[in-house]
């Protein structure tokens, strides 16, 4: 079974409100944290097909921001209308066009790949995403080089709204938890799916609020003492 998507406003708020509700509960270490940060305010974008969310989760992968931001820019640029390429108009932009947008040699690799896959089917249409259970998709997508498995969790969370799901090799998850647990060092990766299944079926709420921690303030002074 696969997560439904949560259309409706006023349904989505009923959500976050049963998740909050959730994470309350764990302990009190959840509890402050959600009081200090206030309201689920997790954003989606639906509309996307997964090719280009793929994409677009490379462009980001390892940047800051607003660095990222500027690559897709100058990339939506090269195209007619700002409009994002069809797999086949990427396949055929040149090398160097695509290393002057800022994407390093191993991501216009992997585009290029996504955009294979795209062709060829193993990256599916969005009907198709949406109906594949989780780790189904991840372990089909992971085949194409330079994908990994926090790849197909960004796509999983912010295109498909997959209400359940914790990247838990994500630097910002485990961090924000070793925060939230006043932990020495960040959890590895199965202490931290061990931590996150206290979480289920509220994890990418979870997510969300981890993701979150190094806008406290506390947060800040912890680091600089450290």
């Amino acid at each position: 079974m696969t997560d439904a998507p949560i259309t409706d406003t006023g349904a989505r708020a009923d959500f976050y409100d049963q998740a909050i509700g959730h994470l309350r509960l764990i302990d009190d270490d959840w509890a402050q944290l959600i009081t200090a940060i206030g309201p689920c305010m997790h954003q989606s974008n639906p509309v996307r097909e997964p090719y280009e969310a793929l994409i677009r989760a490379v462009a980001y992968q390892q940047l800051h921001a607003r660095a990222a931001d500027a690559i897709i820019a100058r990339f939506l640029n090269m195209y007619p209308e700002n409009r994002f390429p069809s797999p086949i108009e990427l396949l055929a932009t040149r090398f160097e066009d695509l290393r002057s947008c800022g994407f390093s040699v191993r991501k216009i690799g992997t585009i290029r790949h996504i955009a294979e896959g795209a062709l060829s089917g193993i990256v599916p249409p969005r009907d198709r995403a949406a109906r594949m259970h989780d780790d189904e998709l991840i372990t089909q997508l992971v085949e194409l080089p330079g994908i990994g498995r926090w790849t197909v969790e960004m796509l999983l969370i912010y295109t498909l709204e997959r209400t359940d799901i914790m990247p838990a090799d994500d630097f910002g998850i485990r961090e924000g938890y070793r925060f939230l647990k006043s932990l020495n060092d960040a959890p590895n990766r199965k202490e931290m799916e061990r931590a996150g299944l206290l979480c289920s079926p509220y994890r990418t709420v979870a997510s969300w609020y981890l993701w979150r921690v190094p806008s406290l303030p506390h947060y800040m002074k912890k680091t600089k003492a450290k």
